[in-house]
């Protein structure tokens, strides 16, 4: 049975006659978002909504690229005619799975080492991702320093205090973390590698590695069946 996650609707709202999009999981979600959607969180619901301010004619590409961007990520979509498109551009792996794939490096570690070594991504002092986030947060600070309106000095402000005070937390943090874990040289107790190699004093020919034997388990005891009282 197809999972409801998959399907997504994308349609001009016939009572707001805003353009809208319903469905789909978390990964649908960013593809809307790198469309040019922008996602509104409700308490039973998540949707997408077209920028507002937007000629019909940007709509119209906005939700036909949505469409074909979902298409050829696997979803199915259904949309009103003026979105339906056969195009299936190219897709390529957003940053954000680089970075996410250090999460994977963390969760197959082994020793202290390699974990110390996914997380020196994180924490290098002049190029890992932190500081690479300080700098957008910074950047994006002084975008907003001279926007014009009344609200922009003062959301350059948050992101400043965001960058210096959060972040340098963070930062403080993973690093202390990444070092301690860098002097440790330890194998994880809780994951081990096996090797296949099977030493030379082994007396069972059917052995084929020296990892211990699994924990014996007892079988479950039968359910206990009321008998009828007389």
């Amino acid at each position: 049975m197809p999972r409801t996650d998959r399907f997504l609707d994308i349609r001009r709202d016939p009572h707001s006659d805003e353009l809208l999009a319903r469905g789909g999981d978390s990964e649908a979600h960013s593809v809307l978002q790198r469309a040019g959607f922008i996602a509104v969180v409700r308490v039973h619901e998540t949707y997408h909504r077209a920028p507002t301010g937007l000629a019909q004619g940007d709509e119209t590409r906005l939700a036909t690229d949505a469409v074909a961007r979902l298409r050829t990520a696997g979803y199915h979509v259904d949309c009103d005619e003026d979105y339906d498109t056969d195009a299936r551009p190219a897709s390529y792996l957003p940053l954000g799975s680089s970075v996410a794939h250090l999460a994977e490096r963390i969760r197959e570690a082994t020793t202290t080492d390699e974990a110390a070594d996914a997380l020196t991504e994180l924490t290098a002092t002049h190029d890992g991702i932190l500081a690479a986030l300080d700098d957008i947060l910074t950047a994006t600070a002084d975008f907003h320093d001279g926007l014009g309106q009344a609200s922009d000095p003062y959301t350059a402000r948050r992101l400043r205090y965001l960058a210096d005070e959060h972040l340098r937390i963070i930062h403080g943090d993973l690093a202390h973390t990444r070092n301690t874990l860098a002097d440790r040289h330890a194998p994880h107790p809780g994951r081990s590698t096996c090797t296949g190699e099977v030493p030379a004093t082994e007396r069972e020919r059917s052995a084929v590695c020296t990892c211990p034997p699994p924990p014996r388990t007892l079988p479950a005891p039968p359910p206990v069946t009321a008998g009828l009282r007389r």
